[in-house]
């Protein structure tokens, strides 16, 4: 049994020691695990770890805002670069340190100093954050604004609470807050004082804001144009104007636009502006409001009509210029039925000139001014009244019976015309010639120019059948016309063959009735047409280059007549106007002639017309000033009339006047005509000046104009213009001349010629 035991025990042994060693090992392998597990677990971690705080850094780096960890302790347990940033410190030499300790500054935003632990929020229980100042980078009154939270995180650390701060650089964006405030305050302040009108409207066009300047435009104020809709200011028929531009803008296609139109004031009153408007958008694109200016262009659209309408009316009477009516003429007859329906009326004063030589043309321009009411009334609307110049008027009308239209406005001006014109203490009944030309293939085969060729073809039919009359265009007038056109050809001719020749007119000394000198007067010698008076072929003379050659011509002539007159003492003044003056060409002819002739200066007199065309300090005067000089004398002819008179007397250098017609043929029994005679002789005598009086036809008013001082005249009572072959005069008794040889001094006879 105990071999049996033995031998069962043994195997058993064997089993338990094996058992027992496999144990062990396990027990040493499980031990080695577990190291091995814990190791690698610590070795995970500690990767981990190093992982969440490179993660952790790289947020704190990268975060916009600066973090600080405060312990309990006040000290610096953290502190991000960017809080050392903010900050401005040394962020190693921060952590660890004490908040006190820390070498920074702190105001409140009422720029009071703070302890930094007031102003990081150490131990504050709320989260709100607050702005506080630490010194900034620009200089020592340099302030960098942050914004503090502080939130206390309890059990954060071993030894106790930590309070987290974060903190963000609001200097950039408070200085953007503060240059906004700024501009949107000068803005409103520029807008306020703005001298023109502006406004803020919405995209309704509704005025959110306004200016005071828009709002005295439209008679309002600012605070009840707030919200009124922009439109309901616009004139009814500009009410849209600005639509069509506004979706433009709306959609993108322009930046801005610019209208003028009209708008009503709350007075009632039109005004005219200019809309300026530009369309503010926000940031992504969107259209947020409108801005614009309006500037009132009321004057200038006044005064742009106004020079519109200057350019194409007549200054004196308000009609038509010649301009306007060539336009007006030629727009109707381009209109339908034009032969049916349009027709022109040329009206001509008769003797007209007559007047103005008597009364002067201040009288004929009120007597033109008469006649330009007596063709509105009679064209009543049925056409266009316009003057061509001078005492020439046209009448285009247009009416469904032309025909008779024509008649009756022709009757009506020959009727309205005897109604007399009030001239000084005179009843002045004007005339008029008329002529008619109806529309048809004939008369407008050239256009506007044609038809108004007609029509002056038969008013100078009807002045050459007896004036005051009226005649109807046929093609036999054109006769006429086309002779008046020869006529002014065969004018260049005339003055190359010596064919214009002077008459002279003796101007005697009042008191001795001596021959003194005599006026030169143009005439015409005709080869066909015998002796032509100045009317004739004078207004034909348009080109200023033929006017100078003709008063050229005609010094040669006077100053051969001086040369072998009868007398060597007499003077001739030869009538010069302001469109022959003006380039020196004339008073080299005159110096020329009167050194070619061996005469004295003070014989050849020059007599200036049209007086009121000549502007101080011009060419002209500078002319006058040279012959003066030389010692030729200048007379200023139709004294009395004009515009400003006494300033030709300051202005040009003036020997003598020449008494108008006009004052003389009223005297003696004028009262107010001899009164303005005595008057003007006595203020020609007090300036040294030589006086003559023209027009004397009567004996009553030679002794009258020698009583009140007029030295010389001249007039049919001492007879009229001869050529001068057949002057023939008695010798004067003594030598007399209009100015002293010393061009710089007045005749000391004239300073003699006073009353008794």
């Amino acid at each position: 049994m105990g071999s049996v035991v033995d031998q069962l025990e043994q195997p058993a042994v064997a089993i338990t020691v094996t058992v027992l060693a496999l144990g062990l090992a396990a027990l040493a392998f499980y031990s080695f695990w577990r190291s091995y597990k814990a190791r690698k677990v610590r070795d995970t971690m500690l990767a981990r770890e190093r992982q969440l705080r490179s993660q952790f850094d790289a947020v704190l780096s990268s975060a916009r805002d600066g973090v600080l960890i405060i312990t309990q302790a006040d000290e610096i347990a953290l502190m991000s670069d960017v809080a050392a940033s903010i900050l401005d410190v040394n962020r190693a030499d921060a952590v660890g340190l004490p908040i006190a300790r820390l070498n920074l500054r702190a105001v409140d935003d009422q720029l009071r100093p703070i302890l930094l632990r007031e102003a990081f929020g150490i131990g504050r229980t709320d989260e709100n954050p607050r702005i506080v100042g630490v010194p900034g980078r620009r200089g020592a009154d340099d302030v960098r604004w942050i914004q503090v939270r502080a939130r206390v995180v309890p059990d954060s650390l071993d030894e106790g609470p930590v309070t987290v701060v974060t903190m963000m650089d609001t200097s950039g964006l408070r200085e953007a807050a503060e240059a906004l405030n700024r501009s949107d305050a000068q803005f409103r302040k520029a807008m306020e004082n703005a001298p023109v009108g502006m406004a803020l409207v919405d995209l309704e066009w509704r005025l959110m804001e306004v200016n005071r300047a828009f709002a005295e435009m439209m008679g309002s104020t600012v605070s009840a144009l707030r919200g009124t809709p922009f439109s309901a200011l616009s004139h009814p028929q500009d009410l849209h104007a600005e639509r069509d531009q506004l979706q433009r803008l709306y959609d993108g296609h322009s930046n801005r636009f610019s209208v003028e139109k009209r708008y009503v004031r709350a007075d009632g009153n039109v005004v005219w502006a200019v809309l300026d408007v530009g369309l503010v958008r926000y940031a992504g694109g969107a259209p947020d409001h409108y801005v614009v200016q309006v500037r009132d262009s009321t004057d200038d659209r006044m005064h742009s009509e106004l020079m519109a309408h200057r350019a194409m009316h007549d200054p004196l009477t308000g009609l038509a210029n010649r301009t306007l009516l060539q336009d007006v003429l030629q727009n109707v007859l381009e209109q339908p039925d034009a032969e049916a329906r349009v027709g022109v009326i040329a009206v001509d004063l008769d003797g007209f000139k007559g007047l103005n030589d008597r009364f002067g043309h201040a009288m004929g321009d009120n007597a033109l001014v008469h006649v330009a009411g007596i063709l509105r009334t009679a064209a009543a609307g049925r056409g266009t009244v316009a003057r061509i110049g001078g005492d020439e008027f046209v009448i285009v009308v247009q009416d469904p019976d032309c025909s008779k239209a024509l008649f009756e406005i022709a009757g009506a001006i020959h009727q309205g015309l005897k109604r007399p014109v009030q001239v000084k203490r005179h009843q002045i009944t004007l005339h008029a010639s008329v002529g008619i030309a109806m529309a048809d293939e004939e008369t407008t085969s050239g256009g506007a120019p044609s038809l108004l060729s007609a029509a002056d073809a038969a008013m100078y039919r009807a002045k050459s059948t007896g004036k005051s009359r009226t005649e109807v265009y046929e093609p036999s007038m054109r006769t006429t016309t086309d002779a008046q056109s020869a006529l002014a050809q065969d004018l260049v001719a005339a003055i190359e063959a010596r064919q214009l020749v002077l008459h002279y007119q003796p101007i005697l000394e009042l008191a001795t009735r001596t021959i003194v000198g005599y006026e030169a007067l143009v005439r015409w010698q005709h080869p066909t047409r015998g002796l032509l008076l100045p009317s004739a072929f004078l207004p034909l003379i348009e080109d200023k280059n033929l006017s100078v050659a003709l008063g050229t011509a005609l010094v040669d002539q006077a100053a051969e007549f001086l040369a072998h007159g009868p007398s060597t003492t007499t003077w001739v003044s030869l009538n010069v106007s302001a469109d022959q003056l003006g380039d020196s060409e004339f008073a080299d002819r005159v110096l020329s002639a009167i050194g070619r002739y061996h005469l004295s200066p003070q014989r050849l007199v020059v007599e200036l017309t049209e007086a009121s065309l000549v502007a101080p300090n011009t060419r002209i005067r500078h002319e006058l000033t040279e012959l003066r000089n030389a010692g030729v004398p200048i007379l200023l002819d139709d004294f009395g009339t004009g515009v400003s008179p006494l300033s030709y007397l300051r202005d040009l250098p003036v020997s003598g006047v020449k008494l108008d017609m006009s004052f003389v043929a009223g005297i003696p029994e004028d009262p107010a005509g001899a009164r303005v005679s005595r008057a003007l002789g006595a203020l020609a005598r007090e300036l040294g000046l030589a006086t003559i009086a023209e027009g004397i036809e009567t004996e009553a008013q030679a002794e009258f104009l020698a009583n009140c001082g007029w030295r010389y005249g001249q007039g049919w009572l001492f007879g009229v213009a001869q050529p001068a072959g057949a002057v023939g005069e008695s010798r004067p008794q003594f030598t007399t001349s209009l100015i002293d040889p010393r061009p710089q001094e007045h005749d000391a006879a004239f300073a003699e010629d006073r009353l008794g």
